[in-house]
């Protein structure tokens, strides 16, 4: 071995999967937004009262940072100018003017209504990922990629179970 000995490489094998499964553990048991960074929103409720409140397909995507099956959504498809808003807590995040066709089965847009969305690292697939969620109530939305159209080349992946439409 060039210069790594058998020592050094089970070492970093067992840091790096120490880590792993700290990452992991973070995702799983500190899942939304507020939880992991410890951010107060404007909006909060108790987890019955969130469940209450959005039904547990909705609770999974928002409060426990869940993902919807790609090709789910009827919002992947909607082209009618409009504001698709938080459904947690109708917080309009993105316009219509910003949603393109990505292809990857859910509604993306290259850019939210300023100040509406936040981020933090997302650990949960054993690398990080930046996570988007709403500025109000700290709802998960989905995540931001760079591989998406100009002016910003981002494309803000989100669940459409943690949005509703309002038409213009």
């Amino acid at each position: 071995m060039t210069g790594l000995s058998r020592r050094k490489l089970v070492t970093a094998g067992l840091i790096g999967a120490g880590a792993y499964g700290v990452a992991s553990f973070t995702s799983i048991f500190g899942s939304v937004a507020s939880a992991k960074s410890g951010k107060k929103f404007k909006i909060t409720r108790t987890p019955a009262e969130w469940k209450k409140r959005l039904g547990p397909a909705r609770y999974r995507i928002l409060r426990q940072a869940g993902t919807e099956r790609a090709f789910s959504s009827p919002l992947d498809k909607e082209k009618r100018q409009g504001i698709f808003a938080c459904a947690g807590c109708n917080l309009g995040l993105y316009s219509s003017k910003t949603k393109f066709d990505s292809r990857t089965g859910w509604p993306s847009f290259w850019a939210p209504i300023k100040g509406r969305v936040g981020t933090s690292t997302d650990y949960k697939i054993g690398y990080p990922r930046t996570e988007v969620h709403c500025s109000r109530c700290g709802g998960h939305l989905g995540h931001i990629f760079s591989d998406g159209p100009k002016p910003t080349g981002e494309r803000h992946c989100i669940n459409g179970l943690a949005l509703k439409f309002i038409p213009a």
